[in-house]
């Protein structure tokens, strides 16, 4: 379980919510092509968990790897997409809402975006 962050979507590389996850907080357009403070393009990128034994999918790109995803916000909805640019299929999560397994972008995901419904 990741730690309790002002972050409030969570998402992992597994299914059920495990493995190697990353905490977001704001939307995303392109999980290949987040520009930090310097402006160039990086993937976003699952933490890197377990010095001896990595976790699955630990330091991975989010982009067409994630499985599974949980909604911490208690008023926002979150939306995964198949296409960059918020496009294509989606699967949502209402506030408090988990995926054990996406239906819609599994291993098929590319940008994240808060809705209010």
């Amino acid at each position: 379980m990741p730690y309790r962050s002002a972050f409030k979507f969570h998402i992992y590389y597994n299914s059920g919510e495990n493995g190697s996850w990353r905490n977001i907080g704001y939307s995303v357009y392109d999980f290949d092509a987040l520009r930090p403070g310097d402006g160039h393009a990086q993937p976003l990128l699952f933490c890197r968990l377990g010095a001896s034994a990595p976790w699955p999918g630990s330091g991975q790109r989010i982009k067409n790897n994630a499985a599974s995803a949980e909604n911490d916000h208690n008023k926002y909805w979150a939306r995964v997409y198949y296409h960059s640019g918020y496009k294509g299929a989606q699967d949502v999560m209402a506030p408090y809402q988990h995926i054990d397994r996406f239906p819609h972008v599994y291993n098929n995901n590319a940008s994240f975006k808060w809705t209010s419904s």
